[in-house]
């Protein structure tokens, strides 16, 4: 097979995978009764224990504003706790509450063993090139999330620019 129609059939099959695990985290934050960009920030919280909202700014791209909405939402719908840090009061640490967690964690029992499963299929080898490549495939997401922010004309204060209203038929 030609090297350019197996990067595209690669493409294609990471689009589709891509476009399922968004699904499917819609559907988890709708069980959840949380948005699924609610549920992308907790599952952040989780793979680092605990976070400032700074930090998940940074992680997100989005604005320290909205990051205090989304710890609001979590919060209120009992998922996450706030705690000042002991030695700087000014600075407060999300995490998981461990109820949450035990609600969570049914939800991705049955996607959690399906993937053990696949993954079991290939060699020590074979799934140090897979983490190679997830962790290289983050590294470029997370630097074209930035790249867009940076280059969003709303984020820098100026308004799109508006269409301008074409004439009806009646020659308005």
């Amino acid at each position: 097979m030609e090297s350019r129609a197996l990067l595209d059939r690669l493409d294609q099959h990471l689009r589709r995978m891509s476009a399922r695990g968004v699904l499917f985290g819609q559907a988890v934050a709708d069980r959840l009764g949380i948005g699924a960009s609610d549920l992308e920030c907790l599952d952040l919280i989780n793979l680092k224990g605990r976070v400032t909202a700074g930090e998940l700014a940074a992680a997100t791209g989005l604005t320290t504003g909205a990051i205090t909405g989304v710890l609001d939402r979590l919060e209120k719908a009992g998922f996450i706790k706030r705690e000042r840090d002991a030695a700087d009061r000014r600075k407060v640490f999300a995490s998981i509450r461990p109820a949450a967690l035990q609600k969570i964690a049914p939800l991705y029992q049955s996607l959690d063993r399906a993937m053990r499963e696949l993954w079991s299929r290939y060699s020590r080898e074979e799934l140090e090139l897979l983490i190679d490549f997830a962790a290289r495939c983050e590294e470029v997401f997370t630097r074209e999330i930035a790249r867009l922010r940076e280059n969003d004309p709303r984020r820098r204060g100026a308004r799109p620019a508006r269409k301008a209203k074409s004439k009806t038929a009646g020659g308005e």
